[in-house]
């Protein structure tokens, strides 16, 4: 089994679309005005139209209704990411800060509510885990 992606059902595809470009830095491959992705070297960030879900079955997902998952990305100097993004996330969670488990975070909610982390290994163990 290899993972692939993750998808996000949204309201407002394009909104989403721009706000992930614009956190990540890579433009969006799009399949059609319902759908796009962010892709990443290890991953995929799907980003889908609520109206695809009748397709995968009546109310099976919610557009911003999530409060369990947490989309991540590792990036090289989080501190430098927070000052680039500025005030351009909006609701910032947690200013970087180091974890208890080594990495140094960035926690904030994209338009529709998701919780989006940025972090950067920052201890030796950490740092290995990620072969850094």
């Amino acid at each position: 089994m290899k993972f692939v992606s993750t998808r996000i059902i949204t309201a407002d595809v394009r909104g989403l679309v721009t706000f992930y470009e614009m956190v990540t830095g890579t433009a969006a491959v799009w399949g059609n005005e319902l759908f796009a992705e962010i892709p990443t070297p290890v991953g995929t960030l799907a980003i889908g139209s609520d109206k695809t879900v009748a397709l995968f079955g009546p109310g099976s997902a919610e557009p911003a209704a999530n409060r369990s998952a947490i989309v991540e990305f590792l990036v090289d100097d989080v501190d430098a990411e927070y000052e680039r993004l500025g005030g351009s996330v909006g609701d910032v969670v947690t200013v970087p800060t180091t974890m208890p488990w080594g990495n140094r975070a960035l926690l904030f909610r994209d338009p529709d509510g998701n919780l989006v982390n940025l972090f950067t290994p920052v201890t030796d163990e950490a740092r290995a885990k990620f072969g850094m």
